[in-house]
């Protein structure tokens, strides 16, 4: 299926054109979170090098120029290109949604002294950032390529990050590790819930690759 709608993308300048914007909000919102992790987890001071909140207004802007062109795009064109319109508006809000996380992300980082360390929790949390970051590559490869057997194997490679994060964040609650602070434990849990959160909506832009539009954002179905 997603094939047909990148051919339709393809044939047509205006539809490309949203296409190709989406590949640059993925690109920028992956800038974001790289930062804002960063920021959070490796430095000393609350220090951010990109102007996330700027940042963010650029996706949010993005996002509307997306949903111009594929409403202009439809318009002119009729509704016979109306999944692959619709499926690609429910594509670029997964991603400004990242970009909404990135942005707590930083807000948490500035009112948070120092890095922001997990105690008995850190090599669970680091194994999850690991498949976050590797999710926001792999996640851009699979939509370019719409390739749903690639898809398929991304989705089963980390099927089981979002159980971790609960299960870390259940750990945090019941103080699991005594010596992590109020403050630390507070803003581990909100770190960690966000974690899932965008690995969610990269979840959800690759099932667009495997899945009709009406399961956009749903486990595949087995045959």
């Amino acid at each position: 299926m997603f094939k047909k709608w990148l051919a339709i993308f393809k044939k047509d300048t205006l539809m490309d054109r949203a296409y190709q914007r989406s590949f640059e909000m993925l690109d920028v919102t992956r800038t974001m979170y790289t930062e804002a992790k960063a920021s959070l987890r490796h430095r000393e001071d609350s220090e951010v090098n990109l102007r996330v909140k700027e940042t963010d207004k650029v996706v949010n802007s993005y996002e509307r120029e997306v949903r111009r062109m594929v409403f202009n795009h439809l318009v002119v064109q009729g509704t016979a290109d109306l999944p692959s319109g619709l499926a690609l508006i429910s594509i670029i809000i997964d991603i400004e949604r990242i970009g909404d996380y990135t942005k707590n992300m930083v807000e948490l980082a500035l009112d948070h002294p120092g890095k922001l360390q997990g105690g008995e929790l850190e090599e669970e949390i680091e194994r999850i950032e690991a498949a976050v970051d590797d999710s926001f590559i792999q996640t851009r490869t699979r939509f370019e390529k719409g390739d749903a057997k690639l898809a398929l194997e991304l989705l089963e490679k980390y099927a089981w990050v979002n159980d971790a994060c609960d299960d870390t964040v259940v750990a945090v609650v019941k103080e699991k590790d005594p010596h992590i602070r109020p403050g630390d434990a507070a803003a581990l849990a909100l770190y960690v819930r966000w974690l899932k959160r965008i690995n969610s909506h990269l979840r959800n832009i690759t099932t667009s690759v495997v899945n009709p539009f009406d399961r956009i954002g749903f486990q595949p179905k087995e045959e």
